[in-house]
C-alpha cells in the first residue's frame, strides 16, 4: 500500500497529470498507516515519501550527479515518515469519532507541509497536494485560501476514501453485507462533493478594462546543463538577437507591438552594469523594439565573493533602472549559495561549484513600468506563498517569473508551470513564465494555459492579457488558512495524546 500510494501521488503531478490519482495516494498511506505502531508508521511514511519524491524529482540529478538527489529525496521522505508517524498517532482518536478521520487526514497533511516548506534553511515546498492539481476543479479552491487550501481539500478526498473502505470491511466483518453500499455511496457523494465544489469558486478577478500586450524571449542555451554560462556571451547574444529579430516583425506588421518584453532568468550572466559591452548589447535590443525589457541578470556583489540575482528593468534610450531592481530573496541552498560550507565539503566538494554566493534580496519584487505594475519571483520563489504574495499585495498586476531551466528537464519546468497556474488563480492575476529553454507561456487569471513553447528551443511569443483589479480572499487573508488548519493538525495531536495516554496505550 505504502509503495502504490508514492505511485499514485507521483502520477498526479506533471509530466503526468492524473490530478484525480492524489486522493487515492493519501488514503492509501492514511490505510496503511491506521491503527500501527508509531515506527511501522514512520517506516510506511518513509517509503511512500521515496517512491514519491525520488522519479519526481530525478531532475536534481541530470546534470549534477547522483548525491544531491539522494539526499534531497531522502530529507523530503524523511517529511512523510513524520506524516506516517501522525497518522497511526491519531488513530484512536480516528476511531472515536470516525467522522473526523477525513478532516484528521486533511490537517495532518496541511502541518507536513508547513513544516517541510520552511525546514531547513527556508524550506523546499516541491510536491505539494497543490502543485498537482492544476487541472482539477479543487485548484479554483486556492482563490479562497491557496495553496494550504487546495491540499487540504485534496488531503479530506483521500481521508474520505479511507474511511470509506475502512468502514465497508467492517460491515463485511461484522457481516453486515446487506449494508455495504451505504458507507460505499456515501464516501462516493462525499468525495464528489469535495472535489465538484471547487466549480463553484468563482476566479479570474474584476477586469480593471486594462490590458498590456507582453512578449517572452526563450533565447535557448548553446547546451543544456551545468556548463551552460559557460557560454554566458552566447545565452546574452541570444536573447538580444531575438529581441531584435521581434523588432523587426513588429516593424514589418508581422507581430503586435508589445508593451513590455521579458527576458528569463540568467539570460545576462554578464553584469551589463559592470561591462560595457553586455551592457551596449542589451540596450541595442530595447532600443530596436523600443519598450522596457525585463531582464534576468547576475549582479557582482554588493561583498566579495557574492553576486545577486536580479529582475532588471531595462528602458530604451535610457537604461538600467536601478531604483526597482528586484533581488531574489531565496536563494536556492546548495545551489546559489552554500550554508555550513566547511561541513558540506566534508559530504561532497561539489559545494565547491558554487564559487561565490549569491545574497538575497528584502524587497518584494514590484516593478512599475509604464503599461503595467509587475511582480516579479525568480524560479523556485513561485513555490513560497509569501513570496508572490507579498508582490500583489504591493500593486502587482501581473505575475511575472523568470526561470532558468537549462540544469534541468521539461518536467522540471512543467511542474514550475503547475505553480504559476496555480498562483495566477490564487491571487486572480494574469501570470507568464519566462524560460531560458522552456517552457514559457502565459496564464490566465483563471489558470488557463497559452502559447506554451517547447523545450530546448528558441521562441518569442506574444499576447495580450487582460488585467484584473481588486484582492481575492487568499490575498486578503494571506496566511491565516495554513495558520488555522496547522493549528488543528497540533490540536489532534495533542487530543490524540490524552486518548492513549487514558487507554494506556503504548506510544512505540
Amino acid at each position: 500500500m505504502a509503495v502504490v500510494s508514492g505511485l499514485a501521488l507521483l502520477v498526479a503531478f506533471p509530466p503526468y497529470g492524473w490530478w484525480p490519482m492524489a486522493p487515492v495516494g493519501v488514503a492509501l498511506l492514511a490505510a496503511a498507516t491506521h491503527r500501527r505502531r508509531l515506527r511501522v508508521g514512520a517506516g510506511v511514511g518513509f517509503l511512500t515519501g521515496l517512491v514519491l519524491f525520488a522519479p519526481l524529482l530525478a531532475w536534481t540529478n541530470l546534470h549534477t550527479g547522483y548525491l544531491p538527489w539522494v539526499l534531497l529525496s531522502l530529507l523530503q521522505a524523511g517529511y512523510l515518515a513524520l506524516l506516517g508517524a501522525a497518522s497511526a498517532w491519531v488513530s484512536p482518536l480516528a476511531d472515536r469519532i470516525p467522522a473526523a478521520w477525513p478532516a484528521l487526514t486533511g490537517v495532518l497533511w496541511v502541518g507536513q507541509e508547513a513544516l517541510r516548506d520552511r525546514t531547513p534553511f527556508g524550506g523546499f515546498p516541491w510536491g505539494r497536494l497543490a502543485f498537482g492539481q492544476d487541472d482539477s476543479p479543487l485548484l479554483r479552491l486556492a482563490a479562497l485560501g491557496g495553496a494550504p487550501l487546495v491540499t487540504f481539500a485534496v488531503a479530506v478526498a483521500g481521508g474520505l476514501l479511507a474511511a470509506g473502505g475502512w468502514w465497508l470491511l467492517r460491515a463485511r466483518r461484522d457481516a453486515a453485507v446487506g449494508r455495504w453500499w451505504v458507507p460505499v455511496a456515501g464516501c462516493v457523494a462525499a468525495v464528489m462533493l469535495v472535489v465538484g465544489g471547487g466549480l463553484m469558486v468563482p476566479v479570474a478577478g474584476a477586469r480593471s478594462g486594462q490590458s498590456v500586450t507582453v512578449a517572452i524571449v526563450q533565447g535557448n542555451v548553446p547546451r543544456l546543463g551545468l556548463d551552460f554560462n559557460a557560454q554566458r556571451q552566447a545565452v546574452l547574444d541570444n536573447h538580444v538577437d531575438a529581441t531584435i529579430a521581434l523588432a523587426g516583425e513588429v516593424a514589418a506588421g508581422v507581430r503586435p507591438r508589445p508593451d513590455l518584453v521579458v527576458w528569463p532568468e540568467n539570460s545576462s550572466d554578464i553584469d551589463p552594469l559592470r561591462n560595457p559591452a553586455a551592457g551596449a548589447r542589451i540596450s541595442a535590443a530595447a532600443d530596436a523594439v523600443g519598450v522596457p525589457i525585463l531582464v534576468g541578470a547576475v549582479l557582482s556583489g554588493p561583498g566579495r565573493g557574492q553576486v545577486r540575482n536580479v529582475g532588471l528593468l531595462w528602458h530604451p534610450g535610457v537604461g538600467p533602472d536601478l531604483e526597482q531592481l528586484y533581488v531574489k530573496r531565496h536563494p536556492v541552498p546548495f545551489a546559489e549559495y552554500v550554508p555550513l560550507r566547511r561541513i558540506a565539503r566534508m559530504v561532497s566538494d561539489q559545494v565547491d561549484r558554487v564559487r561565490a554566493d549569491f545574497v538575497a534580496g528584502t524587497e518584494a519584487g514590484v516593478m512599475r513600468t509604464p503599461a503595467v505594475v509587475l511582480g516579479d519571483v525568480i524560479c523556485f520563489e513561485v513555490a513560497y506563498d509569501g513570496l508572490v504574495r507579498d508582490t500583489v499585495v504591493g500593486g502587482a498586476q501581473l505575475l511575472v517569473v523568470q526561470t532558468n531551466n537549462a540544469t534541468f528537464d521539461v518536467a522540471e519546468a512543467r511542474q514550475q508551470l503547475a505553480m504559476v497556474r496555480l498562483r495566477a488563480v490564487e491571487h486572480g492575476r494574469p501570470a507568464l513564465m519566462a524560460s531560458t529553454v522552456g517552457v514559457s507561456g502565459f496564464v490566465t487569471a483563471d489558470g488557463r494555459v497559452s502559447d506554451a513553447t517547447g523545450f530546448n528551443t528558441r521562441a518569442v511569443v506574444v499576447r495580450q492579457l487582460p488585467l484584473t483589479g481588486g484582492r481575492t480572499l487568499a490575498t486578503q487573508v494571506g496566511m491565516l488558512p495554513e495558520v488555522l488548519l496547522a493549528g488543528l493538525c497540533v490540536v489532534a495531536l495533542a487530543g490524540a495524546a490524552v486518548l492513549r495516554r487514558r487507554a494506556g496505550v503504548q506510544p512505540g
